[in-house]
């Protein structure tokens, strides 16, 4: 089966290039149905894209631009996003006057029935960060298709923004959370470990690092990682989003607690880096919890769509 990837991920390719590089290899790919990649420069007062091609100027016309322009569900605003980033296409014509003509849509119609179509929820797939809100942030799980990740699903331990954990351009993985009349929703956390996995990094008696996540009365949570956090006593002059340097006092598995001390807390841009336990397959059932304790986070993947 076709791979279908993220806009961006084809357009450094050799055969990507070699394939757009002259108008005969542009004809050849026409005739193949290649997906091909090249970077929009312009969105003209008809908001249709400008593609620059190594052998001159791609047209995408509005209408071309993307699944649902035509009838209205998918804003223009879709197609002045594109601007100076990379689009997929396929080569619909090429006139003797030198036009190029371009389309997105059709390469999006060959994604969705091709790949979107055959996914089933709890399937980890490939991901782009393209847009992050409050609420959550918006993906590219291929050609251009978007899909959410919201910000209770993307990790265990809270954060206060998707800006915490991602920027936009991130290659990530996530698992399908659901298909409901076609749309895609993602979820994030399951791949980041469970509470024992995450813990097992960790012993009482070392010093490590952490980011301030909450400031309670009564003390600091500290994320010690995306799927583990731990409550340190209270500690004067901290502010959520600082590092901190933190003494691991103990770790309770019956309670999934990690209890710590503040050592230091300083300004310092936080570490978005991490690991993923989980890299692919499909999941069915996962359980954060360790099995003793009381209170059970975890997750289920249902095996049926709706349509």
């Amino acid at each position: 089966m076709q791979n279908y990837y993220p806009e961006g991920k084809l357009i450094d390719r050799h055969d990507n290039k070699t394939s757009i590089a002259t108008i005969e290899a542009l004809r050849h790919s026409m005739l193949m149905g290649k997906t091909l990649e090249a970077r929009a420069i312009i969105c003209d007062n008809d908001h249709n894209l400008i593609v620059d091609l190594p052998c001159g100027k791609g047209i995408i016309p509005r209408c071309e631009g993307a699944i649902g322009i035509a009838d209205g569900s998918t804003k223009d605003i879709a197609l002045l996003a594109r601007v100076n980033k990379p689009v997929c296409f396929k080569v619909t014509d090429i006139f003797d006057d030198g036009r190029i003509l371009l389309s997105r849509r059709l390469a999006q119609e060959e994604c969705v029935k091709n790949y979107i179509q055959t996914l089933q929820p709890g399937q980890v797939i490939k991901a782009k960060i393209t847009h992050l809100e409050q609420f959550g942030c918006f993906v590219d799980i291929g050609c251009g298709i978007s899909s959410l990740i919201t910000i209770d699903a993307i990790s265990v331990s809270r954060i206060s923004h998707p800006s915490d954990r991602f920027s936009n351009g991130d290659d990530i993985l996530a698992v399908v959370k659901s298909i409901e009349n076609g749309r895609i929703s993602l979820t994030h956390k399951e791949l980041l470990g469970t509470w024992e996995q995450n813990a097992s990094r960790f012993a009482p008696g070392e010093t490590v690092g952490g980011i301030i996540r909450s400031i309670e009365d009564y003390g600091v949570f500290i994320e010690l990682a995306p799927n583990l956090a731990g409550l340190a006593e209270p500690f004067d002059n901290v502010k959520v989003g600082q590092s901190a340097s933190v003494y691991i006092k103990a770790i309770i598995p019956d309670k999934m607690k990690v209890k710590l001390i503040i050592v230091d807390a300083f300004d310092s841009p936080a570490d978005k880096a991490f690991d993923y336990f989980i890299k692919d397959g499909i999941l069915t059932d996962w359980v954060y919890s360790t099995e003793s304790a009381d209170k059970r986070i975890s997750s289920h993947f249902g095996t049926e769509k709706t349509s």
